[in-house]
């Protein structure tokens, strides 16, 4: 049985509280500039997360589904995962307060957050199941190098194609097409359909770092920051011509937050899983219960905006300008705060979940 690595807990529990805390601020009229994503083209520390956990989860892979075949009984496993996963972001989007309790048909989104980590879960896990690493590398290559020129090169409506946000952009084109109504913004999604193309890559991608974490290869640390290193270098040199995107999750997106998410994970694993520094904790427990935590805060966090408190503030409004708005704070600060005080609920959970043993697979 395979050595279960701490440094790979602590960075997933890292990445759940991050996408917590990026997600729950006091008001989103008031936020520090690197807890937002970026505008459109480039990148901010908030746009690492996603990417960080869709490449935990290639890591995942490797670990579970390492030495096995792909037999029915583990195809029905993954299966009945992925359902689960798109069914929760599903839900998730469907859901109101109002009486039946879902939104009008045409006001649902589709895609989604839990939705993506499913069928990137899925594909990533059947391809690992099938194929020697060495073709998944080639995959790979062939999946970001052809994502760029699907999106660079076929024009829309008879119109040259553009990554703007504009109805000439490939990947919007199709997912309003294939989706209409049901998308995050009639101009782009963020969680779009031909995107998720690419964001296999990133679980691909982790999956490579997953197998060299359990090999013997003694020398690691040294490889994960020199691939980690090469991947930045690339990612941003084909940024020149394929800009960092994360809405559209371009090719170099790919590789720049693989490249930090190898780095980071090099020096987590140096220091604990080598050194034996003790740290981390808070975020190993929340790694244990990773998906329940993240559905269970995008869950509350729509019941609060959605209670009424008076006739324009929410209950979520409420709590903000009534315990964290104070004049002698920056409303930067008090949104902060705010966010900071939903983590700590969200991690002091997943310790009584950990210490009572409870582990809730999704």
């Amino acid at each position: 049985m395979k050595k279960r690595l701490l440094s790979v807990d602590i960075f997933r529990g890292m990445t759940i509280v991050l996408m917590i805390l990026v997600n729950t601020p006091g008001t989103w009229s008031s936020v520090y500039a690197p807890f937002l994503h970026a505008k459109w083209h480039g990148y901010t520390p908030t746009d690492l997360v996603f990417p960080f956990f869709l490449f935990i989860v290639g890591t995942s892979i490797a670990f579970s589904y390492s030495g096995k075949t792909g037999t029915p009984a583990t195809y029905k496993k993954i299966t009945i995962r992925t359902l689960k996963l798109i069914g929760l972001g599903l839900f998730l989007g469907a859901f109101t307060l109002s009486f039946p309790f879902v939104k009008d048909f045409a006001n649902i989104r589709f895609p989604g957050v839990l939705q993506r980590i499913g069928v990137v879960f899925f594909f990533a896990s059947i391809l690992f199941l099938n194929f020697h690493w060495k073709t998944l590398v080639g995959l790979s290559v062939l999946l970001l190098v052809g994502y760029w020129g699907l999106m660079e090169l076929i024009p829309v409506n008879g119109v040259e194609s553009t990554l703007e946000r504009a109805p000439n952009n490939f990947a919007n084109y199709l997912d309003v097409k294939i989706f209409g109504t049901h998308n995050y913004k009639a101009d782009y999604d963020p969680e779009g359909l031909l995107s998720t193309i690419p964001s296999i890559v990133s679980s691909l991608l982790g999956i490579f770092t997953g197998l060299l974490l359990t090999s013997e290869q003694p020398k690691k640390v040294r490889i994960l920051v020199g691939i980690g290193g090469a991947l930045l270098i690339i990612g941003h040199l084909w940024d020149i011509v394929f800009p960092i995107n994360k809405a559209l999750w371009t090719s170099s997106f790919v590789l720049v937050t693989a490249g930090w998410a190898n780095l980071i994970l090099a020096l987590i694993y140096y220091l604990t899983d080598i050194k034996g520094v003790q740290f981390g904790s808070l975020f190993r427990y929340a790694g244990a219960n990773a998906i329940v935590l993240y559905f269970l805060s995008s869950f509350i966090s729509k019941i609060l905006g959605m209670i009424k408190i008076g006739e324009e503030n929410s209950l979520h409004g409420w709590l903000f300008d009534t315990m964290y708005v104070h004049e002698f704070m920056s409303m930067q600060l008090s949104s902060l705060l705010y966010g900071l005080t939903v983590v700590a609920f969200y991690v002091f959970l997943a310790y009584v979940l950990y210490q009572r043993r409870i582990f809730i697979k999704v």
